[in-house]
């Protein structure tokens, strides 16, 4: 695991891969939110 950790946090594709990751997870979060918002008001 220590070693999946340092590729992860060190190397330059283990950073795209994070960002990738938590940039997938907020977009899907921002669009269940936006989703939503717009079926609890449909006149809009």
């Amino acid at each position: 695991m220590d070693v999946v950790l340092n590729l992860l946090f060190s190397s330059p594709i283990g950073l795209l891969s994070l960002f990738t990751i938590l940039f997938i997870i907020g977009m899907a979060i921002y669009l269940m939110v936006w989703y939503k918002r717009k079926m609890n008001n449909p006149e809009e």
